[in-house]
């Protein structure tokens, strides 16, 4: 009884080993996650917040193959602090029950999730913290996840992609453009070409198409270094993270383009309609094109611009 007594109120990390069946998985975990909220069904608790702490496991199936330190092949921590945040956000809710619930269904969403414990508890309400827990499975679950799969389809950002030319990127303007466009509601993600300097030739298509996205990669090094609020970024996982925390990126395109199922049929060196190919994969509002000419086609909006022009 003992033992059952301290596994009850052992970390969630504890209780999923003990109840793990004989099929192998992995855990990733959010410890002692503390935020500030107005959640409570008593009179004394509307209006005002108190601290609320999370802990958090995911179990998920061992990944197969190599991972390559590749931070799009695994579940990301911030899947489970966004599904926090979201729930958190989303309405003002009576029982912790109802927000553990919704926090678990979130997390569950995600492909690589089986079944997740979510504790949440009250810290501010008396000598001790008073919280619930509960643990749910992708089949406890199943019902509810394909109508919330379509919300969660609508609540992702679309962001407005702007391919910069090296005329543009050297243009004194270029700060007061970026000051323009990320005050826009749209997330912003800048796109470059490839840099106006010599590069190695290979003589070979499939080398020279990856110097070529080095390259651009480079030419987007450039471009951070101009304006330090623009970050380099790689992956879908740092995408979809800035997009949601308002943060300006610049595409570097190598990784999504060579590990696309369907990847551009287009040349690096044809850098705006690789931009627009780009824009399409991640379903921007609209590609603007400071300083080159359009592309034939686009699977998104697409305008232009000249560096002499006025911006809007």
């Amino acid at each position: 009884m003992a033992s059952e007594t301290r596994l009850a109120f052992a970390h969630p990390s504890e209780r999923a080993i003990a109840t793990a069946g004989d099929e192998p998985r992995d855990r990733i975990s959010l410890r002692d996650h503390v935020a500030e909220v107005e959640i409570g069904a008593f009179q004394d608790e509307r209006g005002t917040t108190q601290r609320v702490r999370f802990n958090v496991v995911v179990e998920v199936l061992p990944f197969k193959g190599h991972i390559d330190d590749d931070v799009d092949r695994i579940l990301s921590y911030d899947r489970v602090t966004e599904a926090i945040a979201h729930e958190l956000e989303a309405e003002r809710l009576n029982l912790l029950e109802t927000l553990a619930e919704r926090i678990a269904e979130r997390i569950l969403l995600e492909p690589q999730a089986l079944r997740t414990f979510v504790r949440i508890e009250k810290i501010d309400r008396g000598p001790g913290a008073l919280g619930v827990e509960i643990v749910r499975s992708k089949r406890d679950v199943a019902e509810h996840l394909e109508s919330l799969a379509d919300e969660v389809a609508q609540e992702q950002p679309h962001p407005r992609v702007v391919y910069l030319s090296n005329a543009a990127m050297a243009d004194p303007r270029l700060t007061e453009w970026i000051d323009t466009l990320a005050a826009r509601k749209a997330p912003l993600i800048l796109c470059v070409g490839l840099p106006d300097t010599p590069r190695p030739h290979s003589g070979h298509v499939m080398t020279q198409r990856r110097i070529d996205l080095l390259a651009i990669e480079q030419n987007g090094w450039c471009l951070a270094a101009r304006d330090l609020r623009c970050k380099v970024v790689a992956t879908r996982t740092e995408l979809d993270w800035a997009m949601k925390n308002n943060q300006i990126c610049v595409w570097a395109p190598s990784k999504i383009v060579l590990d696309a199922v369907q990847g551009p049929e287009t040349k690096p060196k044809d850098s705006v309609a690789l931009s627009a190919w780009f824009a399409g994969e991640i379903d921007a509002v609209e590609l603007l094109v400071i300083g080159e000419a359009l592309p034939e086609t686009s699977p998104v909006s697409i305008r232009a611009l000249a560096p002499g022009d006025g911006l809007f």
